[in-house]
């Protein structure tokens, strides 16, 4: 791919964004729990951190769009106003979301972004959808981290798209295990794909 033309700062949905793999193999209670850095996320507890972690990578999506701009705001502050706009459902212990039409409300009334919510999208619609916004939130296959393998099914995280063309695609995972894989990883178009969910929310700012 060409050079980078802009620096898109990078964030984890962890604190710690090397705590992927221990997430894997313990669980994200177990592992989070043993986050150092969590208060950085804006929970008020190590608790509320660890439920909530494990279900905002939309949210470090958000934050990396923000910090473009040289806003930087915590994921779960994040999450707790997007709440608030139904973007996700909380109940005793379980959370559901991102909610894509609730957050595109969101973001336009708490930061003035232009989102719009796209379905039945095919991966080679992703360059000209960058041509019109900066941005592509892509649901994807969390197991893209690992590209050389199948993933079981497409779709349940969500990535930040910042550059796509014919010659491949360079986003920000928010819980890749390694530096390759979180921050500028580049997939060409057809490995994408494999992982894609044909959806997703175009962000502008």
């Amino acid at each position: 791919m060409k050079p980078l033309t802009e620096t898109v700062p990078f964030f984890s949905q962890w604190e710690t964004p090397d705590m992927t793999l221990a997430v894997l193999a313990d669980g994200a209670g177990a592992a989070l729990r043993r986050d150092p850095l969590w208060q950085g996320s804006g929970a008020e507890t190590l608790d509320e951190y660890a439920l909530w972690a494990a279900n905002i990578c939309g949210m470090a999506c958000l934050k990396m769009i923000l910090a473009t701009r040289g806003e930087i705001v915590p994921t779960i502050e994040l999450a707790r106003r997007c709440t608030g706009y139904g973007g996700y459902v909380v109940n005793e212990g379980s959370i559901k979301g991102l909610i894509y039409a609730p957050f595109v409300t969101f973001v336009k009334a708490e930061f003035g972004l232009d989102a719009e919510v796209m379905t039945g999208v095919a991966a080679t619609d992703i360059p000209a959808i960058l041509t019109r916004s900066r941005f592509f939130i892509a649901s994807v296959s969390s197991s893209i981290r690992w590209p050389e393998r199948e993933p079981p099914s497409k779709g349940g995280h969500l990535v930040l798209v910042t550059e796509a063309s014919d010659d491949g695609f360079r986003f920000h995972n928010p819980s890749g295990h390694t530096s390759a894989t979180q921050s500028n990883a580049v997939l060409a178009q057809s490995d994408f794909d494999r992982f894609f969910a044909n959806r997703g929310i175009a962000v502008a700012i």
